[in-house]
């Protein structure tokens, strides 16, 4: 056979060593290289890792204050939400006081009074918007504001309210009590 299969083909890397020595020592460097190098890596996303740690630990923190403060906040809304309804009610407390002191009132005054006291009533209710449901006689029967108590044969079309027994009240489009109303039968 050919001499140049069986002559090994010389080693570029290893023809640079003078010696075994000078190998493995090359090779400990490029080792040593290497592991500097991943523990340097290795340092720098451990800082990074803390870092986000710390960040998260933050964010987390903020989130439960922010959720606390919102609670309290709620807390403290349904605790007052009745302070303005009731310092609009005082005025009305206020006149009934001082009509009850009046020992000598006819019944006029005590008319007067009562309307006077009536006014105040209906005006601190609109002002907390409850607002009264009394529809008027012809009116179509809305079962969302009103509440039938008798049905009554009359001319009307059918459903329509004839008379209003005791008014309804809603707040913010919330109805409160429904119109007790009495309606008109079918024919």
């Amino acid at each position: 056979m050919s001499d140049t299969s069986s002559t090994p083909t010389p080693n570029p890397t290893a023809a640079n060593y003078q010696s075994t020595e000078d190998m493995v020592a090359a090779q400990a460097a490029n080792e040593a290289d290497a592991l500097t190098q991943a523990q340097a890596e290795l340092a720098t996303l451990q800082a990074k890792s803390s870092e986000l740690a710390d960040q998260f630990l933050r964010a987390k923190a903020e989130a439960e204050n922010a959720r606390r403060r919102a609670e309290d906040e709620i807390a403290k809304a349904r605790k007052f939400a009745v302070e303005s309804f009731a310092e609009s009610m005082l005025p009305v407390a206020d006149s009934l006081e001082a009509g009850l002191v009046i020992k000598d009132a006819t019944p006029e005054q005590i008319r007067e009074g009562a309307q006077a006291t009536l006014r105040q009533l209906v005006a601190a209710l609109e002002r907390n918007k409850v607002i009264a449901i009394a529809p008027a006689a012809g009116t179509k029967f809305d079962p969302h504001q009103h509440q039938a108590i008798s049905v009554v044969p009359a001319e009307q079309d059918a459903n329509t309210v004839v008379s209003v027994l005791q008014k309804g009240y809603s707040i913010a489009d919330r109805v409160l009590r429904p119109a007790l109303v009495t309606v008109t039968a079918a024919k």
